[in-house]
């Protein structure tokens, strides 16, 4: 599952949280649900904004990132 970083203007905190990608945050309160946290002392309807990151994906229950393609050998792909 995709890891999204999403950005709380109200109170400057980032947050990462993992949804499918077909899923969008864009509240506090909705934010604070998803990771399991207290919204605090900032309003649960705050905008948030996600952030445009690299991101990553994990392999179906390994808990570790997937493997490079095999047309990159060792994940470089010539950088």
């Amino acid at each position: 599952m995709p890891t999204y970083d999403y950005r709380c203007p109200s109170n400057g905190e980032v947050v990462e949280v993992q949804h499918g990608m077909d899923e969008r945050l864009s509240t506090w309160g909705e934010l604070c649900r998803a990771v399991g946290r207290a919204p605090g002392k900032t309003p649960e309807d705050a905008p948030v904004e996600r952030l445009i990151s690299g991101g990553s994906v994990l392999s179906s229950g390994t808990g570790s990132e997937a493997p490079a393609p095999t047309c990159c050998p060792g994940g470089t792909c010539g950088l």
